[in-house]
C-alpha cells in the first residue's frame, strides 16, 4: 500500500545512509539494562554515508561477512525469479508446535507500526491487536508508536500506552497516514524512557526506516515484520517504469537485511525473500478468532442485504481493501457467465468509485466498510468467497472466510496456497501475468455453487482447518522463539560467531 513513497525513500536510504553497529555493540541478554554510551557518536555515524566496501554485516547464520547487505544477483536468471511463487505450501503438521505462552519471563517490547492498527481496518490490524492481547496476558510491557489520521487517536490499548507521531496522508490511500518521525524523533524519547529488550517494526514504510536508525543508536535487537509485498505493488502501480521490480527488490534487500530477524506471513514468501537475497527470515504464524468468524453468524437478513433482496440466488463475496492490486475486475466475467449469481463487495479503498462504475449493470452490491457482528454475518452468509489477488502475503480474509464455513476460490500465489488445500477446503487457480486464469476461476466458482453436497463438505473442511490456528499459539511462538532468535542473532553479531 505504501508503494511509491516507501520505494523511493527505501532506495534513497540504500544510496546514502548505511549504519554499522560497530565493535562497541553491547551484548543483549533479553533483560532490561541501561543504554550503552556513545549515542552521539553513533548518531553522527548514522548520517555519514559509508562506501559499500567498508560495510560490515552478518550472514544468514549470524557470522560476519564482507558486505553489510547481500543484494540479489543482477543476473537475468535472478531477475526472472523476482516474482516467482512457491508451488508447494507447508502443511501445518510440518510446523513445530509453539511453546506455552508464558515459557519466557516478561519482557519489554517496543512496537513501531504504521498505519495505526487501532483505527485502520484490515487483516494486518487484527493481527497486531490479537498479538497485543496475548502479550498482555503473558505479562509483557509493550510501548506502541504509530501514526493516525484521526483527530482523537486512542492513547492506549489494553494496558499498553500508544504514542502517536506526526505524519502525512499517503496519496494513493488517503485514509492512511504515514510517519514523519525521522524528522520529529519522537521515537527517540520513547525508547530512551522504555528501554525495550527488542524493537519490532513493520515494513515497508517510513516508520521502518526510523526504527532501523533507532535500533542502531540504542543498540537494540530489531525485528521487522513484512506485510505488503513491495515488488508486486511496484509492478501493479508503477509497471510502466523500466526496472521497477528490480529496484523494489534492491530496496528490500537494503532495508530488510538491517534486521536481526525478518518475519513474513507465509512459507512461500519466506522462500521468495530468501531466494532474492534477504537473510534471517522466519514465518510469523497466522491466526484467526474462530468465535468471531463462525458459521453461526449466517442470517437471512444479512443475506437479503448482500443479494439486494434476492436471498435465494447464489452469493459470491469479497471482503477487503478495494485497490488495483486486488484484481477485482476479474470477477465481472464470472458474474456475467453464471445465471442469477450475486456479488457482494465488502470494504473500501482507492478503487471503490472506479469499481462501482465498472460493475454498473451487474448483480453487485457494494456495502462499504463493515465491522464487528455485521462483518461476521457478511462472511457467514455467503456461498463462496472469491480472492483473485496475487499480492496476498497471507490473506487473513481467506482464513476468516474458512472459519465462517465458506469455501474460497483463490489465486495460486503468495500465501494463499498455504491456506487452501485444493479440492478439499477450496480451490486454487493458476496465475499468469498477474491475473487468475479466467476460465479455471469461473469453473471453480461454478463447481462450488452447483454441487450442494460438495459445498457442504468443503464448508466443513474449511471450518476444521481454521480451528487449528489460534492467536495464542501464534503469539507464543513470536515472544518465546522469534524474539529470542532476534536477540541471539544480535548477540552473535557482537561476538562474531
Amino acid at each position: 500500500m505504501l508503494v511509491v513513497a516507501s520505494l523511493f525513500i527505501l532506495v534513497s536510504s540504500a544510496g546514502s545512509s548505511y549504519i554499522n553497529r560497530g565493535a562497541t555493540v553491547r551484548q543483549h541478554t533479553g533483560c532490561p539494562s541501561s543504554l550503552s554510551k556513545g549515542c552521539s557518536k553513533a548518531f553522527s555515524e548514522f548520517f555519514t554515508p559509508l562506501s559499500g566496501s567498508s560495510l560490515s554485516t552478518r550472514s544468514a547464520t549470524g557470522s560476519s561477512s564482507s558486505s553489510r547487505i547481500r543484494l540479489a544477483s543482477s543476473s537475468s536468471h535472478r531477475r526472472r525469479r523476482a516474482l516467482t511463487r512457491a508451488e508447494n505450501p507447508v502443511p501445518p503438521t510440518e510446523m513445530s508446535l509453539p511453546p506455552s505462552l508464558k515459557t519466557s519471563p516478561p519482557m519489554k517490547v517496543g512496537l513501531f507500526v504504521e498505519p495505526s492498527p487501532f483505527t485502520h481496518v484490515c487483516g494486518y490490524s487484527n493481527r497486531f491487536k490479537e498479538m497485543l492481547k496475548y502479550l498482555d496476558k503473558a505479562g509483557d510491557d509493550v510501548t506502541v508508536m504509530t501514526t493516525d489520521s484521526n483527530k482523537n487517536p486512542p492513547s492506549s490499548f489494553l494496558s499498553f500506552p500508544i504514542e502517536t507521531t506526526s505524519g502525512f496522508v499517503f496519496p494513493l490511500y488517503p485514509d492512511i497516514t504515514v510517519s514523519a518521525d525521522l524528522l520529529q524523533r519522537k521515537g527517540w524519547a520513547i525508547l530512551k524512557k522504555s528501554r525495550p529488550d527488542v524493537l519490532h517494526a513493520t515494513a515497508p514504510g517510513f516508520m521502518c526506516l526510523t526504527s532501523i536508525a533507532y535500533a542502531k543508536l540504542f543498540r537494540l535487537p530489531l525485528v521487522i515484520s513484512y506485510h505488503t509485498h513491495l515488488p508486486i505493488y511496484a509492478r501493479d502501480y508503477l509497471g510502466f517504469i523500466p526496472g521497477i521490480v528490480e529496484l523494489a527488490w534492491f530496496a528490500l534487500n537494503v532495508v530488510l537485511n538491517q534486521a536481526d530477524l525478518v518475519l513474513t506471513t507465509s512459507p512461500q514468501l519466506k522462500k521468495e525473500l530468501e531466494d532474492n537475497g534477504v537473510n534471517n527470515v522466519d514465518v510469523w504464524r497466522k491466526g484467526v478468532d474462530v468465535d468471531v468468524f463462525n458459521p453461526s453468524y449466517r442470517t437471512e437478513q444479512m443475506r437479503n442485504t448482500l443479494t439486494d433482496g434476492n436471498p435465494e440466488d447464489p452469493l459470491m463475496i469479497y471482503v477487503g481493501r478495494l485497490g488495483a492490486e486486488k484484481k477485482l475486475k476479474a470477477l465481472k466475467s464470472v458474474l456475467e457467465a453464471t445465471p442469477n449469481l450475486r456479488l457482494a463487495i465488502v470494504g473500501k479503498g482507492p478503487q471503490m468509485e472506479e469499481l462501482q462504475d465498472y460493475f454498473k449493470g451487474t448483480n453487485t452490491v457494494f456495502t462499504g466498510l463493515l465491522q464487528g457482528e455485521e462483518l461476521s454475518q457478511a462472511f457467514a452468509s455467503a456461498d463462496v468467497f472469491a480472492m483473485p489477488s496475487d499480492s496476498e502475503t497471507l490473506g487473513f480474509v481467506v482464513l476468516e472466510s474458512m472459519a465462517s464455513g465458506v469455501p474460497v476460490v483463490g489465486a495460486k500465489a503468495g500465501g494463499i496456497p498455504n491456506l487452501i488445500q485444493d479440492g478439499e477446503n477450496g480451490y486454487l487457480v493458476p496465475v499468469k501475468d498477474g491475473w487468475v486464469d479466467p476460465d479455471i476461476f469461473l469453473s471453480r466458482v461454478q463447481s462450488v455453487l452447483n454441487d450442494k453436497e460438495q459445498r457442504s463438505k468443503m464448508s466443513s473442511a474449511a471450518r476444521t482447518w481454521a480451528e487449528g490456528w489460534g492467536w495464542e499459539a501464534a503469539t507464543s511462538q513470536l515472544r518465546n522463539l522469534q524474539y529470542k532468535k532476534a536477540i541471539d542473532n544480535f548477540n552473535s553479531n557482537f561476538w562474531g560467531v
